[in-house]
């Protein structure tokens, strides 16, 4: 199978999408050869069989020209190359602009998108994929008809436990990821408040990761804002987004890992957390299935600070012993429901399904291998 795949940004280094990389490369491995198309690229880690072509966004050209870039380069491999399959992947506008062309040549679509916001982008590459993927079906907000839910594709063998000396002192409560409203650092910060007046022993608690946007600068400065007002300085700190291959060692360090985000959402930063053995607390009801048997220890009401607070104190208040068993049991729902490995193994069925069609084969969750 030779693969066609659209890639919003192809760096290893990129805080959010350095993980398509791997991605990238797991696919590689199951496939003939992977011609990536990506509207940025940067440092690159690719296998002999994967060729990379940007429309050029990290050069500064601008929409027209990155609109043109795209034709050229999208015709110029599929007058010279065999290519059975598209997979595009948090790009939809890329799925629409290919899609006549791909219909014409009769190859079918695949769009993966994972997040909480419809547009019409959205809407229109739904009806342009001949199938769409997601991490876990509550993470795609529009109609089901297609959708496969396939994991998150989380690199164990990066993502993994530490050294037990690696372990801070005092706790760590670590936050990985953007800062931005919808992560509902508020709400975290509330919870830290009412631990400290019911008197729980010390600890921190340490967001790692930036603003993306003007409104997000604004956010960030609210946060600090509240911090103050609430006496927290010498508690919460902040840390910059940091390349992937520095999130596992902040993980190893970390008690436990805190995720905020809403239904709707499939953070990755959760599942990393979780492979490297560290207990979670999440608001998202879509991480049930892989908290699996600790999921009411774990799962607090998205808003709710008391809640949360019961929940972190818990985790907090454990043995060591009892937070590892936590964590080994976490790490192992991660490798069987949201490993790398399974991931590309689930894509490849699903472009496979598509090329030679198989009664039922695109409308239910592919199972092989959980």
């Amino acid at each position: 199978m030779r693969l066609l795949l659209f890639n919003l940004a192809t760096d290893l280094d990129d805080p959010i999408l350095g993980f398509t990389t791997h991605w990238i490369g797991a696919l590689a491995l199951r496939v003939e050869f992977v011609h990536v198309v990506t509207m940025r690229a940067g440092r690159l880690e690719k296998a002999d069989n994967v060729r990379v072509h940007s429309v050029g966004k990290e050069k500064g050209y601008g929409k027209v020209r990155r609109a043109l870039e795209f034709y050229r380069i999208l015709w110029r491999i599929l007058r010279s190359e065999r290519i059975d399959a598209c997979f595009s992947h948090m790009i939809p506008i890329f799925t629409i602009m290919a899609a006549p062309i791909l219909k014409w040549r009769r190859i079918p679509i695949v769009t993966w998108y994972a997040h909480p916001t419809v547009t019409w982008v959205l809407k229109a590459a739904h009806k342009c994929s001949d199938q769409v993927v997601a991490s876990i079906a509550t993470a795609y907000p529009y109609k089901h008809d297609k959708l496969t839910p396939i994991g998150h594709g989380i690199a164990v063998d990066i993502f993994s436990p530490g050294d037990a000396a690696a372990r801070a002192d005092p706790p760590i409560v670590l936050c990985a990821g953007r800062l931005s409203p919808v992560k509902d650092h508020p709400t975290l910060i509330n919870a830290v408040s009412l631990l400290r007046e019911a008197g729980v022993a010390s600890f921190r608690v340490v967001m790692v990761g930036s603003p993306a946007t003007a409104n997000d600068e604004i956010y960030v400065d609210r946060l600090h804002r509240q911090i103050q007002a609430m006496g927290l300085e010498d508690v919460v700190s902040f840390e910059p987004a940091v390349p992937m291959r520095e999130l596992p060692e902040w993980y190893r360090r970390s008690t436990l890992h805190v995720n905020m985000s809403p239904l709707g959402f499939g953070d990755k930063v959760a599942w990393e957390a979780m492979a490297c053995a560290k207990p979670c607390v999440v608001a998202n009801q879509g991480f049930g299935e892989t908290l699996g048997r600790y999921a009411s220890q774990l799962l607090y009401r998205h808003g709710d600070a008391e809640q949360l607070a019961e929940r972190l104190r818990g985790v907090l208040e454990m043995s060591q012993r009892e937070r590892d068993e936590i964590g080994s049991y976490l790490r192992e729902q991660v490798i069987l429901l949201h490993c790398i490995d399974s991931l590309a193994r689930r894509l490849v069925n699903v472009f496979e399904s598509l090329k030679h069609p198989r009664i039922g084969s695109a409308s239910h969750e592919i199972t092989e291998g959980r």
